[in-house]
C-alpha cells in the first residue's frame, strides 16, 4: 500500500524526482505539503485546495485530538471523509507542541535563529527558567499540557500520539518527538535527542502492534531527526533513526537560518536514499530550493497560508503586501503572467478592497494564490530536474525572486 521510487536524481547533489504511493494516491515528489491544521485549509474547499494544485495535505494531531476528538473524527469515517479530501494526507505527530507551547509559550521563540544575533536566552540558567511552568512539561513518559481551549489537562505520549493519529486515518503519521528550541544548549540537546530515540521505538512498537490487531494494511510512519544545531548529534539521530524499520523519516527541531543547509545534507547523506524524507515546517522559496537539492521529497509549512490572510503576497519579483496604498488603483493580477484561479480572474486593486472591508473573500482568493505560487515552484522543481536543467531554473527564478 505504500512504497517509494525514485526516478532520477541530480548528478551534482542528493535531490530526486520519485513517487510515493498511498492508499489514497500517488505522490510525484519532491512536492509541497499543504497545513490544515484543524482538518481545513482556512478559508478554502477541497475542490479550491486540489485546484491550487496541492497533492497532498497535513492536519495537527494536537490539535485534532482537543477537538474535535480523535475519536470523533473515526466515527465520522476518518479525516478523509470528514474533510471530503480523497486525497494522501498526513499527520504530524504532536510534538512540535512540545516547543511551542513549552519554551517558546509567549516568548515568541522561533525554531529558527539568524547565526548573526545572539540567542535571547542562550544561557542554560536562563534557558531552563524558559522551561518551567509552561503549558506543556516534558518527562521521560510524554508530554503532560494544558489544553489552549479549556486549560484542562492531558498528556500524549508516544502510544497515544499513534493511536490518535491511526484513528484519524492518515496516509503517512510520524513518531512522537520532542522539538527543542535552538536557544537549548548542547546537554539538553543530547538528552531531549536520545529521550527522542526512546519515543521512536516506543512509537513503532505502538505501530506495529495496532497493524497486527487490525490485519490489514495501515498508515505509514516516518520517523523524526533530532539534534538541533550540533552536527555529531544529527549525525548520530540520523544513524539511529535510520536502523529503525520507519517507511521514510522527518527532519525536525531547530537551526540557524544560515546553517540548515549543512544539517540537512549532514541527515540526508546518512539515510537510506530508498525511503522518503521530509523536512518539517519551511516554505521559504530559497529553502525550498535548498531542500529539493539536497535530498528532501516533502516539505510542509503554514506560510502561504498564513501571510496570505494578512495579505503577504508571493510574485515571481519577490513578496507584496496588496494591503498597500499603492495597490487601490492596480488593476494587474496579483503576479502577471501567473495562471491561478485568482490571478485570471481578479486584479490587485479588487483583492485590496476585499482586506480593506474585511470581507473573507480575500482570504480565499491570496491564500489560492499564494498555495498555487508554492506548488508551482516545487513542480517546475521536478520537470527541471527531470530535463536536466534544474541549476538554471534556480538561478534564473532566485535571482528574479530576490532582486530587491
Amino acid at each position: 500500500m505504500f512504497n517509494f521510487k525514485i526516478h532520477k536524481e541530480l548528478p551534482n547533489g542528493l535531490g530526486r524526482v520519485g513517487t510515493i504511493s498511498t492508499p489514497h494516491g500517488d505522490i510525484e515528489t519532491p512536492t509541497f505539503v499543504v497545513v490544515g491544521t484543524k482538518g481545513t485549509v482556512k478559508s478554502l474547499t477541497p475542490e479550491q485546495i486540489k485546484e491550487a494544485g496541492a497533492q497532498i495535505v497535513l492536519a495537527n494531531t494536537y490539535h485534532l485530538y482537543l477537538e474535535p476528538g480523535d475519536e470523533m473524527v473515526k466515527k465520522m469515517g476518518g479525516l478523509h471523509k470528514m474533510m471530503n479530501w480523497n486525497g494522501p494526507i498526513m499527520t504530524d505527530s504532536g510534538g512540535f507542541q512540545t516547543f511551542s507551547l513549552g519554551v517558546a509559550y509567549k516568548y515568541g521563540i522561533s525554531k529558527f535563529i539568524a547565526a548573526s544575533v545572539p540567542p535571547i536566552e542562550m544561557v542554560e540558567e536562563a534557558y531552563d527558567k524558559l522551561r518551567q511552568n509552561k503549558k506543556a512539561k516534558v518527562t521521560e513518559d510524554g508530554v503532560e499540557f494544558q489544553s489552549i481551549i479549556d486549560g484542562s489537562k492531558h498528556f500524549l505520549s508516544p502510544e497515544k500520539s499513534v493511536e490518535i493519529q491511526h484513528n484519524l486515518g492518515a496516509d503517512i503519521i510520524f513518531a512522537f518527538d520532542e522539538c527543542t528550541s535552538p536557544h537549548a544548549g548542547y546537554e539538553y540537546l543530547k538528552q531531549s535527542m536520545e529521550r527522542t530515540h526512546r519515543w521512536a521505538k516506543r512509537s513503532l512498537d505502538c505501530h506495529s502492534r495496532i497493524l497486527e490487531n487490525m490485519r490489514m494494511a495501515g498508515p505509514a510512519i516516518f520517523g523524526i531527526v533530532q539534534g538541533g544545531r550540533d552536527e555529531s548529534l544529527r549525525k548520530e539521530s540520523a544513524r539511529y533513526i535510520s536502523s529503525l524499520s520507519f517507511d521514510g523519516f522527518g527532519i525536525g527541531g531547530s537551526f540557524e537560518k544560515e546553517d540548515m543547509e549543512k544539517a540537512v545534507g549532514w541527515v540526508n547523506k546518512i539515510l537510506p536514499k530508498e525511503k522518503p524524507r521530509h523536512l518539517l515546517g519551511i516554505g521559504e522559496p530559497s529553502d525550498l530550493f535548498m531542500a529539493v537539492e539536497k535530498g528532501c521529497d516533502l516539505f510542509d509549512c503554514v506560510s502561504p497560508t498564513r501571510i496570505a490572510r494578512n495579505g503577504g503576497i508571493y510574485t515571481k519579483d519577490g513578496q507584496i503586501n496588496v494591503t498597500n496604498k499603492k495597490y487601490r488603483e492596480d488593476l494587474q493580477p496579483l503576479d502577471p503572467g501567473c495562471k491561478c484561479y485568482t490571478c485570471q480572474n481578479f486584479s490587485r486593486s479588487y483583492i485590496t478592497h476585499l482586506f480593506r472591508t474585511k470581507e473573507i473573500l480575500a482570504y480565499t482568493l491570496s491564500s489560492i494564490h499564494n498555495i498555487y505560487f508554492i506548488t508551482n515552484i516545487v513542480s517546475r522543481m521536478r520537470e527541471t530536474i527531470l530535463s536536466g536543467n534544474f541549476e538554471n531554473y534556480k538561478k534564473e527564478f532566485l535571482g528574479r525572486y530576490y532582486k530587491n
